[in-house]
């Protein structure tokens, strides 16, 4: 029983294991390895804007990392556009969610944003440092776990009474992360954010460019995405301001 436990609770905090959809450096290095390093030596140099160009061709291509994305994020800041960095460093926290440089350059960039802009709460924040596959394993752990305790005291049923309370402990855990599961795949796949990516968006009353303003959202601004219409997104800020805007102003991210 002690060996099951501490097998579990080493697996559920082993970083970066089940990060989705990465890419180890290695590997980067080996498929970008011109356009990376030519990436990195621009950032050293200071050509922020060439670095974030290079980095985000990568990206492009379909290749992501929680590095490759941190050092991006850090070029778009370093080049005045505060959208980009943190919908970087937001995707970078999708990926290693309890990679302190990440949270600790997001939080930095999130400081320098103007105006109201919507923050996740206490909990989202406790939730977020399990990703949804950590979430998804640890639920399926749980359950096998549970499953086969159920099993061995049928089989043997000497053994009923010493392994109840086990049965009793992995039942509770699978209910419990079974249940958060499911309220992060709903916020990841339903409650999508908008991080503006413009110096300056003017949010309408609705999805048409002659309509009235509404609200002024700046660069870096993260808004709550409420519905879509052809190239318009509905958004609201942290005040509960609701308006309009252009895809071609905001980046849009899964919700955890």
């Amino acid at each position: 029983m002690k060996t099951l436990l501490t097998f579990f609770i080493t697996l559920i905090f082993a970083g970066k294991i089940f990060a989705a959809n990465t890419i180890s450096d290695r590997q980067l290095t080996v498929e970008f390895e011109n356009v990376f390093g030519a990436a990195n030596r621009h950032y050293a140099t200071g050509k922020f804007s060439d670095a974030a160009n290079l980095y985000e061709e990568i990206l492009q291509n379909g290749t992501s990392s929680p590095n490759l994305l941190f050092n991006y994020g850090n070029a778009e800041f370093k080049s005045g556009n505060l959208g980009n960095a943190i919908a970087a460093f937001r995707r970078a926290e999708l990926l290693a969610p309890r990679d302190s440089e990440v949270r600790a350059n997001l939080a930095f960039v999130r400081n320098q944003v103007q105006g109201a802009t919507v923050r996740e709460s206490f909990w989202q924040n406790w939730l977020g440092n399990l990703s949804l596959n950590e979430w998804t394993v640890f639920a399926a752990i749980a359950f096998w776990l549970t499953f086969l305790l159920l099993a061995a005291k049928q089989l043997r049923p000497a053994l009923a009474a010493k392994l109840k309370g086990a049965t009793w402990i992995f039942a509770a855990l699978t209910i419990f992360s079974g249940t958060i599961l499911g309220v992060q795949a709903a916020n990841h796949f339903s409650k999508q954010t908008a991080v503006v990516i413009s110096a300056q968006a003017t949010a309408r009353s609705g999805p048409f460019d002659d309509a009235q303003s509404a609200f002024t959202a700046h660069d870096g601004a993260e808004l709550s995405v409420l519905d879509r219409r052809d190239d318009w997104v509905q958004v609201a800020d942290g005040s509960g301001k609701i308006g309009w805007l252009q895809n071609k102003l905001i980046e849009i991210l899964p919700g955890a």
